[in-house]
């Protein structure tokens, strides 16, 4: 399928909230990787119309999105983007209600503020709302952008549990259903930080066949026609590929036990690296090979 939309993928902000600064003037110069440099200013130079763009900021996976949402317009704004407003989806039949999709038909950008992936994909998943998601990111100029909950919701995938000290243990961590923009990869998110390393471990025990990325603080991908990844910010992506395993004890041992696994192949992406998902293959842009 030839995707025309993007993905833009955040693994979230050390700070709460990514923009819950009440001076984003004074705060800008701390937040230079996530403004000028990085994420949010590549959301805007990638969108159909540029700083004219219209973006709909969506905090359904919030619990303060009447203090989350204009947070993140002032950011947008201060950016140079103006035609943005939130879009507030609470309860289930909302993602049905004409005047809310016609909002979605109009957007060039969404912007998925964090919170609760399930909180999000259990209100809008399969809704009038999803379907018309997928179908502007599969055919039309469009940019879907997600931090933390929103970017761990955009996939077919979607860890929705799993305490990080005890990834490795069997069953510990739980999958369900995302939002299903985009097959093949399943993201953890807040990934340095929280130490996340263990649950994709896991996972690619589990789903060998999926791409399992984790995406650190103020750290995103840029993903291309649904196969081209671009690392983004100012951290690390780490990328576990579980095609390979030689061997493991998945299906030998107890619930609540240690998992063995020989052979995992993992990839550490850093800003403007590359990766190829037909080929599973990652170019490092300043390789000191080159």
């Amino acid at each position: 399928m030839n995707i025309q939309g993007k993905l833009i993928i955040i693994g979230g902000a050390v700070d709460k909230g990514s923009f819950t600064e009440t001076d984003l003037d004074k705060s800008a110069p701390q937040n230079l990787n996530f403004f000028e440099e990085g994420i949010l200013k590549r959301i805007i130079k990638e969108s159909k119309n540029k700083e004219a763009s219209r973006i709909e900021v969506i905090t359904t996976a919030s619990k303060i999105p009447r203090e989350i949402g204009p947070e993140y317009v002032k950011a947008f704004n201060y950016l140079g983007a103006h035609n943005v407003d939130v879009l507030h989806i609470e309860r289930r039949e909302q993602a049905s209600e004409p005047e809310i999709l016609n909002r979605l038909k109009a957007a060039d950008v969404v912007m998925f503020t964090g919170g609760d992936q399930l909180r999000l994909t259990s209100i809008l998943g399969g809704t009038p709302f999803d379907d018309l998601l997928i179908s502007k990111y599969r055919n039309e100029d469009f940019v879907y952008a997600g931090t933390s909950a929103g970017a761990a919701a955009a996939s077919n995938n979607m860890i929705y549990q799993g305490s990080s000290h005890e990834a490795l243990l069997k069953g510990e961590v739980k999958i369900t259903s995302g939002l299903g923009l985009i097959d093949d990869v399943v993201i953890d998110t807040h990934f340095v930080q929280r130490g996340r390393i263990g649950r994709l471990f896991k996972a690619g025990v589990g789903k060998p066949k999926v791409l399992w990325i984790g995406l650190g603080e103020d750290t995103g991908l840029l993903i291309n026609n649904g196969r081209q990844m671009e690392a983004l910010g100012s951290g690390l992506v780490i990328l576990v590929d579980g095609r390979e395993i030689k061997d493991t004890n998945l299906t030998q041992v107890e619930l609540g036990q240690p998992i063995s696994i020989n052979h995992l192949v993992t990839h550490v992406m850093s800003k403007n690296d590359t990766f190829d998902l037909d080929t599973f293959k990652m170019t490092i842009k300043s390789s000191q090979y080159v």
